[in-house]
């Protein structure tokens, strides 16, 4: 079985470069590839188009790339917690693609299922349709929707093998399995790494065949983006 381990983040990144595509995993600040970000802003690569349910916060996940201008284009559905992301959309010196978070969600499955475009009913009639297709199915409008793909897809997992098999956590399953499959280069960091054969095979989520590099993180914060309780 391939061993597909590599040192750290850093080596795991190498071969990013200015203009690529990133798929990043996460949802909010959960499951978010935290190594992998603080990577990337040594690097300093720049031009970069993010594909990610949102922008983290202004000083947390993909925000501290945005801070450093290192993003060009950001393609998401849910962006209303970063201030400087908002910021850069009004001044015009980010390029965004809003999208319904659930054809956001397809759109990556297409990308790594092989399917160029589907249709989907959510945007039809709103500006998130225009210069789109639009074709009748049954009585009813839907807008085609093409697929994405990317350079990279950086993701990050609970457990993981030294094949590249993942186990997400909770909720911080959200987007990573997916984005695993849609990248030419699939980075997994893990916060526990162990030998092929020691995770329980109906238990792997992502396959290690979509995985090409896998390191075990350190130091997660797994900073709460907004914390709610009860008053006391």
């Amino acid at each position: 079985m391939i061993n597909k381990v590599v040192k750290d983040a850093e080596e795991a990144c190498r071969g990013i470069q200015d203009g690529m595509t990133l798929m990043l995993g996460g949802f909010g600040l959960c499951g978010i590839p935290e190594n992998s970000i603080t990577e990337l802003l040594r690097l300093g690569v720049k031009n970069l188009t993010c594909i990610s349910n949102n922008a983290g916060v202004d000083d947390f996940g993909i925000g501290l790339l945005l801070q450093k201008k290192q993003v060009k284009k950001m393609i998401s559905s849910y962006v209303g917690e970063n201030a400087e992301f908002e910021r850069q959309l009004l001044s015009g010196e980010l390029e965004v693609d809003l999208i319904p978070q659930g054809t956001l969600a397809e759109r990556i499955r297409a990308g790594g299922a092989g399917i160029p475009a589907f249709f989907t009913p959510a945007g039809y009639g709103t500006e998130v349709g225009e210069g789109k297709e639009a074709r009748e199915f049954n009585g009813k409008m839907y807008l085609m929707e093409e697929w994405l793909k990317a350079d990279f897809a950086i993701v990050k997992a609970w457990k993981g093998d030294t094949a590249g098999n993942l186990i997400y956590k909770g909720t911080a399953r959200n987007f990573n399995p997916m984005m695993a499959t849609a990248g030419k280069i699939t980075i997994a960091e893990v916060e526990e790494l162990v030998p092929a054969g020691e995770l329980d095979p109906n238990m792997i989520h992502t396959p290690g065949i979509f995985v090409q590099r896998i390191f075990q993180g350190k130091a997660y914060e797994k900073r709460i983006e907004q914390r709610t309780v009860r008053p006391s």
